[in-house]
């Protein structure tokens, strides 16, 4: 499966997904771990199965296993987190933002890539799962170290469009049960 066999699964009225698929794949503002890694961190904090296929074939061929081990963590992890702080933000009570998260997030000191392409990708990941407080956090990160912010937007369009193919391929895969 590949970025084509994606698009492919993509209906007619869905046709500006499948052209974004397409441009994104060739975009140039991010390199290869970059974006790659903000496509397969994007199709698993999403997890629908033909788009996890498709897009992990695809990012096979450019990253390396380390790369792609810790594009899956990124999604993982922001998984995780994304739930906890987005909760926070949106309680009343504000007293559970003092306590310590007592959460393992080991994976953030070592990723196990650069640093700014694992914040680029969990950015990416934070925007799909809607959490204010870790995109604002890693928006912080990336900027403090230089990241300019078109290769934030390309992340967060990224993060847009597989979201889209994803929910797509999952409302076509039950019309067709």
């Amino acid at each position: 499966m590949s970025i084509d066999t994606l698009r492919d699964l993509m209906p007619a009225y869905a046709k500006d997904i499948s052209l974004n698929l397409s441009s994104l794949a060739s975009e140039a503002v991010l390199n290869d771990q970059q974006k790659w890694g903000c496509f397969l961190a994007s199709a698993h904090a999403v997890g629908v199965g033909p788009v996890v296929r498709a897009i992990e074939a695809a990012a096979a061929e450019k990253l390396s296993p380390e790369a792609l081990n810790a594009a899956k963590a990124a999604a993982a992890i922001m998984g995780m987190n994304n739930i906890y702080y987005r909760s926070l933000h949106l309680m009343k009570n504000h007293e559970y933002t003092t306590l310590p998260a007592r959460l393992r997030m080991n994976i953030l000191a070592n990723p196990g890539v650069e640093k700014m392409d694992f914040e680029l990708w969990s950015t990416a990941v934070s925007a799909i799962n809607g959490c204010g407080a870790c995109l604002d956090a890693h928006e912080g990160e990336l900027r403090k170290h230089g990241v300019p912010a078109q290769q934030v937007q390309t992340a967060l369009r990224i993060g847009a469009v597989v979201h889209a193919a994803s929910r797509i391929v999952a409302s076509e895969t039950a019309l067709a049960a």
